[in-house]
């Protein structure tokens, strides 16, 4: 039943939850958190960090794997080779982070040097039916017997390592590595206190996705026994002197493995206790955050897990929902969805080493091209504070390093993958009313991308501006001395040129800036000239029955030729460095819809309304549609642009929960720093963002009923349907009232959730005439078009 009016968020949460799934161990029966799975997405590629965190913590513990280890642990079937405490989540390419491993063991004899020193051959097999993981919250025991479990605060992580029983005069050891998940450490140092083995030291690593390089500092305490001897170790062999060193990448750059170790006595209960502190500043910094939140660290694992459940319900509060019956597995992927959101960007306040501007610092945006199209727009709704903190942590980052980034993390630059998106980023969050930001500090910002063009532009700002500014498009095998990158995506970065501009043009307006909205706003019109109208696509010889692609073009005019299917699944993968071609990442039959400012004229250039369904028809089923890419997922809900919303929700049921489901292997590709699971989110509430304007795309919720309380107004958006069923019988709209008055358009502003409308939704199980009508689809700029999207309010 839904209930309305609802009490407090947290009332709330636990109220409706507590009737639809049971309980699992570690979390409370009436706790939205049993439905959080962090191993969601831990194979088959998605990359996920799988192990203990805090909201956007810096800390992060978990077990890393020698196998798919992008996220550290991995439900594989591979070796765990340490335990670490920092990572990052849903990444592609190189491993991210995984700095300083521990890794705990009995040396056969008791002899040192009989013990396993180097990576692969410490490897170890875990037992995966041991393997637990939630909120706050990470175990898993080695083949070896010895069990691990381990916690975390903003700044530290605790690790148990508990040894087994009966091993007589045996003195456990744990050995600490110079390392990281990439293996890219540069240099390092260690050292061991041969009294009580703190273990304290630094080391420069290179960005897994990036440019430069970072220095991560550590310190490491142990706790529940007695020191019986420590040292320091390289390749496969210990000693107890010297008590540090310091190593660098080694003959003609040949990877050194080295490190500390610390053998014990005497442990309570065959455990020891390991505390380690991290820091982007200092070892001193890290030993002092770490006693500073861990200060009693043999009787604080309990606390340090239960102040991670409430810091994590605390977040998940202003959404709850009424599951009408919907399955325990959806409503995990659901949450589990919203909590990887949540997981980085990462929260660096106070760890910057480079400024400190007295304001909150978030870093570890990796990468913006995938998250500015649903991760932060869906952050605005359900955390909108962390979001303002997170743009003026980007404009904070303009104003020290000059640009705003495409990528950050690990505080350096990030690769560009395609325009500058931290301008959409930042003009979603002004169209959404957000407060607490210098928007002409933003609007200055974004001119620079548009109009400076960097020296390196391989990761911040845009290439080819002066043939931007005098072709209006990125000619193919463009000739730009003035700057320097990877001389490619010239269709995919003029897509995303033209959407940035458009982006821009919003922020002038807005500000009151006339002519440089008229300036831009015509420059977001770009992507017309690389339309040729000619062009066909075939597979396998056989014609597709379209005509119109986007192609790449020379400098003087002339046509290049890209196949529209390279790039897909049913050609070849396009590397941004390894095989870079004129779209990035994907195929022109992804990209020919990726204008999202401008639909209504992309349906003209298509053929009309019954072509442009067909195509959208024909990408989703042919396999040229991938939806483990983030330009993919807006493409679902384009039938709204031509009158057919009801079938944008049967695609999505395509999707959901084939693709995107409550498995370990329950991604169809990387996360993107919770980009997969925002989409998901999102799916599920009914509404789809169009990020950087004003818009939600309404779709039939996957639940009975749906609140969302704003954390900012503290008004309450609610989503009631009628005729729903958890069978998905009923899943297109019939008609929509929205505050008890008719609403016909098939989108709807993000008042609704700011000033707390309710929706009521009535479903059946045939399409009906809902949001077909020419003035109630989602507004597109075109020619003749519609400048401001509040003027269809």
């Amino acid at each position: 039943m839904f209930l309305t009016p609802w009490v407090s968020p947290h009332f709330t949460i636990r109220l409706l939850i507590l009737i639809t799934s049971p309980l699992p161990a570690l979390c409370a029966d009436d706790s939205v958190l049993r439905f959080i799975d962090p191993l969601i997405g831990s194979t088959n590629g998605g990359n996920v960090f799988a192990g203990a965190t805090r909201p956007y913590g810096l800390a992060k513990a978990v077990a890393d794997v020698d196998g798919q280890n992008t996220g550290g642990f991995s439900t594989d079937g591979s070796n765990v080779v340490g335990f670490s405490a920092v990572h990052d989540s849903g990444t592609g390419g190189n491993p991210s982070m995984g700095n300083f491993p521990l890794f705990p063991q009995l040396c056969p004899g008791d002899e040192v040097n009989n013990c396993d020193f180097r990576i692969g051959d410490r490897a170890t097999p875990y037992v995966a039916s041991s393997v637990a993981a939630s909120p706050g919250y990470f175990a898993v025991e080695l083949r070896s017997g010895i069990k691990t479990s381990m916690t975390s605060s903003e700044h530290a992580a605790l690790f148990r390592f508990e040894f087994p029983s009966g091993n007589g005069t045996q003195h456990p050891l744990v050995l600490l590595d110079l390392t990281d998940l990439w293996k890219s450490r540069q240099n390092a140092t260690v050292s061991v206190d041969a009294e009580n083995a703190r273990m304290k030291g630094n080391g420069t690593f290179l960005p897994s996705f990036g440019a430069g390089s970072y220095v991560m500092h550590y310190c490491v305490d142990f706790f529940g026994g007695r020191v019986f001897d420590n040292g320091v170790w390289v390749n496969n062999r210990g000693g107890t002197e010297p008590k540090g060193l310091y190593v660098t990448r080694g003959f003609n750059l040949f990877y050194l493995e080295a490190g500390g170790w610390a053998r014990f006595s005497g442990l309570a209960n065959n455990t020891l206790t390991a505390r380690v502190g991290i820091s982007f500043i200092s070892a001193d910094q890290a030993c002092r955050s770490a006693a500073t939140e861990i200060p009693s660290p043999l009787s604080d694992f309990d606390r340090l897990v239960k102040e991670a459940e409430d810091a994590w319900e605390e977040k998940l509060a202003p959404i709850s929902v009424d599951a009408g019956g919907v399955s325990d597995e959806l409503q995990k992927s659901f949450w589990s969805g919203i909590y990887r959101t949540m997981i980085s960007p990462q929260n660096y306040t106070g760890e910057n080493p480079h400024w400190d501007s007295g304001i909150p610092y978030f870093d570890s945006f990796y990468c913006i091209w995938d998250s500015f199209r649903v991760q932060h727009p869906l952050l605005t709704i359900v955390d909108p504070k962390a979001q303002v903190q997170m743009v003026n942590s980007l404009l904070d980052i303009y104003q020290h390093e000059g640009w705003l980034p495409d990528c950050h993390m690990s505080l350096c630059n990030g690769w560009t993958q395609g325009g500058s998106n931290a301008d959409v980023v930042l003009v979603d969050a002004y169209v959404k009313n957000l407060t607490g930001i210098d928007w002409e500090l933003a609007l200055k910002a974004i001119i620079q991308d548009a109009e400076v063009e960097p020296l390196e532009w391989a990761f911040h700002g845009r290439g080819g501006l002066q043939s931007w500014r005098d072709l209006d498009y990125i000619p193919y095998l463009d000739f730009d001395p003035v700057g320097f990158g990877t001389n490619s995506r010239s269709i995919s970065r003029t897509l995303e040129y033209a959407y940035n501009d458009y982006c821009l043009a919003t922020l002038a307006q807005g500000l009151g800036h006339v002519d440089l909205y008229n300036k831009y706003v015509a420059r977001s019109t770009n992507w017309q000239n690389i339309w040729r109208a000619q062009q066909t696509s075939a597979i396998r010889g056989r014609d597709t029955g379209f005509t119109g692609f986007f192609q790449p073009k020379y400098q003087n005019g002339t046509w290049g030729f890209q196949d529209p299917i390279d790039c897909s699944a049913l050609s070849r993968f396009c590397s941004l460095t390894s095989n870079p071609s004129e779209t990035f990442e994907a195929s022109v039959w992804q990209y020919q819809f990726l204008v999202p400012h401008s639909i209504s004229t992309l349906i003209e250039h298509m053929g009309g309304e019954k072509r442009f369904l067909d195509r959208l028809d024909f990408f989703h089923t042919s396999g040229l549609a991938d939806i483990s890419n983030e330009p993919v997922f807006s493409t679902v809900y384009l039938y709204h642009y031509a009158g057919r919303p009801g079938l944008s929700t049967k695609r999505l049921h395509t999707y959901i929960p084939s693709a995107f489901n409550a498995s370990h292997g329950g991604l169809p590709g990387n996360d993107d720093s919770g980009s997969m699971g925002a989409f998901v989110v999102f799916g599920m509430l009914g509404l789809f963002p169009i990020s950087g304007q004003d818009v939600y795309l309404i779709s039939a919720p996957f639940f009975a009923g749906i609140n969302v309380t704003s954390p900012v107004t503290g008004k309450t958006a609610q989503i009631k349907t009628v005729g729903f069923d958890s069978g998905y019988k009923n899943i297109f709209i019939q008609n929509v009232t929205v505050n008890g008055k008719p609403w016909t358009k098939s989108w709807i502003g993000h008042a609704f959730f700011s000033e707390g409308w309710t929706m009521e939704v009535v479903l059946g199980s045939q399409e009906s005439g809902w949001g077909t009508k020419l003035e109630d689809r989602p507004p597109s700029w075109g020619d003749s078009g519609t400048a401001k999207v509040a003027d269809l309010l």
